[in-house]
């Protein structure tokens, strides 16, 4: 539902619309308490099952950040969005909200990390319409793009120069799993992601021990994109993240990305309710 500017009382100075402003943050952002659990979907679709668990909004975003907070965008993969674009999205949700950034698929599958500085400064100069809402920037590799390590040295150290913004990257070859992809990756303090369904081995399940975020992405499985975790999943995945959270100081991230038959939202939320009270959630 959206509500029209003729039923929203006008503050009558600066003064009042702040303070206004601050209160309505207070009251649609999630609680915030100690550290930081940060819970999520990829994209911010409500399938009308969840809709009534969050509040009202002129917009599905502004909605959708009054029961989460935080979203990762992955159409930035297949296109890119005006500045204004997202000045916009970033208006649009409380204070404490965060988005996460795709980086484009013509950086990351098309160039392979190669020769991609005016790609990545027109991405960069995009996406800075977030501003300080801008938290994550995501780098997605192909299955097919081995650990190169001059190259990958390269990419990161110019991704390190031209943003301060946490990277986190999500191999998908078994040559990025090796003490020497992970020690280039802790070099230019670029987290390694952990995924569900783990591949291309096992140890794609858990982040990686540093860069200032622990950055899970659940995609669904055993359908990739499909399945729902359930209770008995969720609960052990709750488990997980509760024993990283805060771990040297980094910031949590949980991204569902099993949105195609909608399942991530309703996912999101519970796993909310299990992570409640053990830090600042959602």
């Amino acid at each position: 539902m959206q509500i029209s500017d003729s039923r929203r009382p006008a503050p009558r100075n600066h003064e009042e619309r702040d303070s206004a402003e601050r209160a309505a943050d207070r009251r649609d952002a999630p609680p915030a308490s100690a550290g930081r659990i940060r819970i999520g979907c990829a994209g911010w679709s409500l399938p009308a099952a969840q809709r009534a668990r969050f509040g009202a909004g002129d917009s599905v975003l502004s909605a959708y950040a009054t029961g989460l907070d935080a979203v990762e965008i992955n159409s930035s993969f297949y296109r890119p969005h005006r500045r204004a674009t997202y000045e916009r999205w970033a208006a649009s949700v409380p204070a404490r909200f965060r988005f996460s950034v795709k980086l484009p698929r013509a950086i990351t599958h098309e160039a392979g990390l190669r020769g991609a500085g005016p790609m990545l400064d027109e991405f960069l100069a995009q996406a800075g319409g977030l501003g300080d809402k801008l938290g994550v920037l995501l780098v997605q590799l192909p299955p097919s793009l081995r650990f190169d390590a001059a190259a990958a040295a390269r990419f990161f150290a110019m991704l390190a120069r031209r943003s301060e913004v946490p990277a986190v990257c999500e191999p998908r070859h078994r040559s990025w799993f090796h003490p020497r992809a992970d020690a280039l990756l802790q070099r230019y303090d670029v987290q390694r992601a952990g995924v569900d369904p783990a591949a291309p081995l096992a140890a794609a399940a858990e982040p990686s021990p540093h860069g200032r975020v622990r950055y899970w992405r659940w995609h669904g499985s055993p359908r990739t994109y499909y399945s729902e975790y359930g209770e008995d999943r969720l609960r052990v995945m709750a488990e997980a993240v509760r024993a990283r959270a805060g771990e040297s100081g980094a910031q949590t991230w949980c991204v569902f990305d099993n949105t195609a038959a909608g399942h991530a939202v309703a996912d999101a939320l519970r796993l909310r309710e299990l992570c409640a009270g053990f830090a600042s959630v959602g």
